[in-house]
């Protein structure tokens, strides 16, 4: 299991500690500090079953000041702009194998084991 983590996140931080509380084993990826390649995010959008606009956080200044337009962009086109950009990637995911969830809220990363 891996986890997408940003530890100044709350959302973050609590979906990590019930990965922990469970006894998972984890590989924590600090994503700002070590940014995921386009071939990961490509599987983090097939496990999710979602397109790559939903892992997009549009709250952030950064995709504020690009002023894309989402609905313009294939999903190759948003993973290179979350690998251009990873403060904009959706926080945290946690990847088991070919499953995938976004942990908001936290306890979302408890169908991965149940």
């Amino acid at each position: 299991m891996r986890i997408f983590h940003n530890p100044r996140c709350s959302k973050s931080r609590q979906t990590l500690q019930l990965i922990m509380e469970a006894r998972q084993e984890v590989e924590v990826i600090e994503y700002l500090e070590n940014p995921p390649t386009f071939q990961e995010l490509r599987s983090v959008v097939t496990a999710l079953g979602i397109a790559a606009s939903g892992l997009v956080r549009t709250s952030e200044a950064v995709f504020r000041e690009l002023g894309v337009d989402l609905a313009t962009l294939s999903d190759d086109a948003v993973i290179e702009l979350i690998v251009a950009n990873p403060i904009l990637l959706q926080r945290p995911i946690v990847v088991d194998s070919d499953k995938a969830i976004i942990g908001r809220p936290p306890e979302n990363v408890l169908r991965l084991w149940s």
